[in-house]
């Protein structure tokens, strides 16, 4: 599977914002993340639609949004009118989860679940028909530049192997030094925050030490 750059805007420069999608874009990105919080589901809040269309309007990738809220079914009508491609929602958010990935794909969507560190893989098994990506949060969700979580990646192989190839997103931690063992573990999308947009050296920098560690793999 390609194996895919993901740089999450949580943790762009939000005065610069439009200008570091660009940047991202131009660098090889092949989506952009949105993680939409609430200050319930996690405890910090983050930003809404607006944003979303915001990023629609600078660029043409896909922009995956990420809702990291309860009740997110009173908001998949609005992210999907605002411009987003694909919307995933957190298992531990949804009393039926089958009903809201849905009314996700009814409005055209690809349709994600979203799994935090404690939660077994086993709570997906049920709805694998109805996915097109499902994210494995490496850090527990929240908050940027968190330290990722090795001992996730028992449940990211078990993941995969029920997956078959559905994309697999890693979400939380993921840089150079992390990316080679997730891919190992069998993730093909690199949800990416801080190593790319507080990369030395800058965005195309960062996504370039993420790419040159595939390369490297590779070529081994």
């Amino acid at each position: 599977m390609k194996i895919k750059i993901a740089p999450s805007i949580l943790a762009a420069d939000f005065t610069r914002l439009g200008e570091q999608i660009r940047e991202a874009e131009a660098n090889g990105a092949d989506l952009i993340h949105i993680d939409v919080m609430d200050g319930r589901f996690v405890p910090n809040i983050s930003f809404g639609h607006l944003i979303v269309e915001a990023a629609r309007r600078v660029t043409q990738l896909p922009l995956d949004v990420h809702l990291m809220i309860v009740e997110p079914e009173h908001h998949i009508e609005v992210m999907a009118n605002a411009g987003a491609n694909a919307i995933s929602v957190h298992v531990e958010a949804c009393s039926h989860l089958h009903r809201i990935l849905q009314q996700i794909k009814q409005h055209g969507l690809k349709a994600g679940a979203a799994v935090n560190p404690h939660t077994p893989a086993v709570m997906i098994q049920e709805v694998l028909p109805l996915l097109d990506e499902i994210i494995v949060m490496t850090v527990n969700p929240g908050a940027g530049g968190q330290d990722f979580l090795p001992e996730v990646m028992p449940k990211l192989r078990q993941i995969r192997r029920m997956a078959g190839s559905i994309d697999i997103l890693v979400d939380g931690g993921i840089d150079a030094d992390t990316i080679g063992i997730v891919v190992e573990n069998g993730a093909n999308v690199m949800v990416a925050g801080s190593s790319v947009f507080g990369a030395n050296g800058g965005i195309g920098a960062g996504i370039r030490a993420m790419r040159g560690v595939l390369e490297n793999k590779s070529a081994g």
